[in-house]
């Protein structure tokens, strides 16, 4: 969740889109899928929060960028990292990084295997990434991205509110019984050119290729999915100078293309003895999606020098189409059978971005508007119960006015940066039910509106000559004020063949479900001249609703999160030992709520009776130890 900005989905990320490496993690439908992506490879990562369909397409609440930089530190080295502890948990990484003044390779192999801390909670991993760089000569760069991935993740299922509050968790046994999980193999391949093409125009261009298949037993039904997902980001930076003006212009483009093919299976759930009996072939599906996806974005950035004033303009023109197959719709393969096959295209969405930026001594101020837009996916743009393209369906749009400064004081030991932001969605999408919740569909529900502020500060003291020699205290702060405007959990279209489940209720000015009044992390870092090092961090959840009227209140909590080592370098060797808490104080917590009208969730064989909502997966409600161990040669 970005600026309080989330979606109603169970499941899958969906309007906040990620990158790696250039590369984008969301695919051509905007849906995004993080299981197998090797998280301890990535050395960097950027938060833009809001809106920033100008320069990356959809998604209204934001883009998160995850980074491998390459070493050029000259030579070779090979390091292993190992970690083991609570759960049975057992983590290793294998590296070797080969470096030269005009090229840096870098291999790793890693490995994650964990029983879990809840029942068939049980995990494996298993990553080898390749990532390097080629200067090809002195404003021409060559980088290459290759990953290979195994990912199997159980699933404990959702509990109760009950059983949550209690710090009871025996999992769900809709899922246990049908050892539920997620399973994904999958190939990613990047390839990039930064390059010159005149003194003032660069160019830098990723071509990439994802194929994921992916096994999923839930507690409903078996699914099969192959998503291949190809396209290219390329984006041109022109700069020039006349007097006191500085102008920089970056154009470009990124398209995707993704020609998924995806089948699922219904559960009974009737028969406890035969937990995956499914429903028949009459209660399938088997559909070919091709979907594309492009934006194509200008930006300009006029800067007058005497002054530290920058003034940026930009545009984007975003394009989105899908178009479904219904393979189990061809004659005589099922009786009765409909054809659900469908082509949807939305209207080019062009989303403006203006901003004025001024740079005084270490302070930078940065006033700015922009908007977003959110496209459906091809799922949600089809009623499938009563075959029909969901016509009325329209993207979500955001618009938010931000106003920041970040800056550096006290002889740049001190780091700051306030944000004020105010955010207007509209055409929210909501999951509803018609007919008596015999289908579901998705709807352009009304608006939302989210304000606030941020606020984080970090401290960076350093004495040489004290044992303690380094001290880095820090806070990070937001307030969120999110409300419904004009939402009425109705379909704003006038089919009456939707008949929409609390058809006309109105929650103008409810709090916005799953997002908190407040959240803060506080930290406080120790490091010493032998080096002995202590991390600490407290991040504190507020209260949530889970439901449009407000009437379901999740309590917060907060986390103590403590790490305690011994870093230093002997020779050619750097060790790394060290032992780290998690939730110390022994908090009830949860890693993932149903929200909206994707709450009393009650599956059959859930073990609860009839009626008892299970909308939560809890966290580890004691606390927990790892102990890790991370050498490196440097031949």
């Amino acid at each position: 969740m970005v600026r309080g900005y989330g979606n109603d989905q169970k499941f899958n990320n969906w309007g906040v889109k990620a990158y790696w490496n250039n590369m984008p993690l969301t695919n051509a439908e905007g849906i995004t899928i993080l299981d197998d992506v090797d998280f301890a490879y990535v050395n960097n990562v950027e938060v833009i929060k809001g809106p920033a369909a100008t320069m990356y397409g959809g998604g209204v609440g934001g883009v998160v960028r995850f980074y491998t930089r390459p070493d050029f530190t000259k030579g070779v080295s090979v390091s292993e990292n190992v970690l083991a502890g609570a759960f049975k948990t057992f983590q290793s990484r294998t590296q070797l990084n080969v470096a030269d003044e005009n090229y840096s390779v870098n291999a790793a192999y890693g490995h994650l295997e964990t029983d879990g801390y809840r029942p068939n909670g049980s995990g494996l991993k298993n990553f080898f990434n390749v990532n390097g760089t080629v200067k090809l000569g002195e404003n021409d760069q060559l980088s290459f991205f290759g990953s290979q991935a195994y990912s199997y993740e159980h699933i404990s299922g959702q509990i109760s509110y009950d059983d949550y509050d209690a710090g009871i968790d025996n999992g769900n046994a809709a899922y246990i019984r049908k050892n539920a999980g997620n399973k994904i193999k999958s190939t990613r391949v990047g390839l990039s050119n930064s390059v010159n093409i005149l003194p003032n125009l660069r160019n830098y261009t990723t071509l990439f290729y994802y194929n994921g298949n992916t096994e999923s037993v839930s507690a409903g039904a078996f699914g099969i999915t192959s998503s291949p997902n190809v396209g290219l980001r390329s984006t041109f930076t022109l700069k020039n100078e006349f007097k006191d003006f500085e102008n920089r212009f970056d154009f470009g483009t990124e398209i995707q293309n993704s020609m998924s093919t995806t089948s699922s299976y219904r559960f009974t759930g009737n028969d406890p003895s035969n937990p995956l009996q499914t429903t028949g072939i009459s209660g399938a599906s088997y559909f070919k999606y091709n979907n594309n996806q492009a934006t194509y974005f200008a930006i300009d950035y006029l800067t007058y020098k005497p002054w530290g004033v920058t003034f940026l303009a930009g545009i984007s023109a975003n394009k989105t189409n899908y178009d479904r197959k219904d393979l189990y719709a061809l004659p005589g393969l099922v009786s009765g059978k409909k054809d659900l096959s469908f082509g949807k295209q939305y209207e080019t969405a062009y989303t403006p971005h203006f901003a004025l930026q001024k740079e005084w001594k270490h302070q930078i101020f940065n006033l700015s508007y922009s908007e977003g837009y959110n496209a459906p996916t091809a799922t949600s743009s089809f009623i499938n119960v009563i075959n029909i393209a969901n016509d009325d369906l329209k993207p979500e749009r955001a618009k938010m006015l931000d106003f920041s400064v970040h800056g550096l004081l006290l002889d740049t030991k001190l780091d700051y940066q306030v944000s004020a932001f105010n955010i207007n969605y509209t055409n929210k999408l909501t999951q509803l039910f018609g007919n008596n919740n015999t289908y579901s569909y998705w709807a352009n529900t009304g608006n939302q509106r989210n304000t606030g502020l941020e606020v984080s500060v970090g401290y960076q003291y350093k004495n040489d000559n004290s044992f303690v020699n380094r001290i880095v205290p820090f806070v990070n702060m937001s307030y969120y004020d999110a409300k419904y405007k004009d939402f009425t959990n109705n379909l704003t279209g006038g089919n009456s063949v939707y008949n929409a489940v609390n058809n006309g209720k109105n929650y103008n000015h409810q709090t916005v479900v799953g997002v908190p009044r407040n959240k803060y992390a506080i930290g406080l870092d120790l490091y010493t001249e032998p080096g002995f090092y202590l991390v600490n961090t407290y991040n504190y959840l507020g209260n949530v609703y889970t439901d449009f009227a407000n009437t379901n209140l999740v309590k917060g909590f907060g986390l103590l999160n403590s790490k305690l080592g011994y870093k230093k370098s002997f020779g050619r060797f750097d060790l790394d030992a060290y032992v780290m808490g998690n939730n110390l104080t022994s908090q009830i917590n949860y890693t993932f709520l149903f929200l909206g009208n994707s709450i009393n969730d009650s599956d059959t064989g859930s073990g609860y009776p009839k009626g008892v909502a299970t909308d939560l997966n809890p966290g580890p409600s004691k606390a927990y130890f790892f102990y890790g161990l991370n050498l490196k040669y440097r031949f």
